[in-house]
């Protein structure tokens, strides 16, 4: 074998294992981030593991299909497919839901306020939530968060004002009323 021939082969080899390096290396430090953002949608940690886990294995498969730019909002992207397939899912089952205890006394002190932020943070619909903790808890700009959705960018911004006025109502003391059931 002619070596002239095959030396640029070596090289363009050695290139292609530093860019997967790299681009391994990058969806290695977004672990942490797509935790706190899975744990945060599906408020269970066992689940949120599960799907930062298929986030990866997606990501890794499709290293192909990454042209460059922000990793991680392309990663928040894959994650928040995922959370929405298996949101899809669920809706086909019949829904089993624990008793929640809302009836209980009131905690006081710090926990009292994380409780609150945690109830109003469920009332939200799943798109206005994940726009408030993708700005508000991971610090992506609109233009991040519109590409991760996949909406315009006037869209993220009137979801991420409508999420923050429902949750100023919440915590202001203006609670949802009770159906009654005849």
């Amino acid at each position: 074998m002619n070596p002239l021939i095959s030396a640029p082969r070596r090289c363009a080899g050695t290139a292609k294992e530093a860019v997967l390096a790299s681009f391994r290396q990058n969806v290695e430090t977004t672990i942490p981030a797509l935790r706190r953002f899975a744990r945060s949608l599906t408020r269970d940690a066992d689940l949120a593991d599960d799907l930062v886990q298929d986030t990866l294995v997606r990501a890794l498969r499709a290293e192909h299909l990454f042209h460059g730019g922000d990793i991680r909002a392309w990663m928040y992207t894959i994650l928040a497919n995922l959370n929405r397939n298996r949101l899809r899912s669920l809706a086909r089952k019949p829904a089993m839901s624990s008793i929640e205890d809302n009836d209980g006394p009131a905690l006081a002190g710090p926990e009292a306020g994380a409780r609150d932020i945690e109830r109003a943070l469920a009332l939200l619909v799943e798109e206005q939530r994940q726009v408030l903790l993708l700005v508000v808890l991971e610090g992506l700009s609109y233009r991040e968060v519109a590409e991760v959705q996949g909406v315009p960018i006037g869209t993220v911004m009137s979801r991420l004002a409508r999420a923050r006025a429902q949750i100023k109502e919440f915590l202001d003391g203006s609670r949802p009323a009770l159906r009654r059931v005849k």
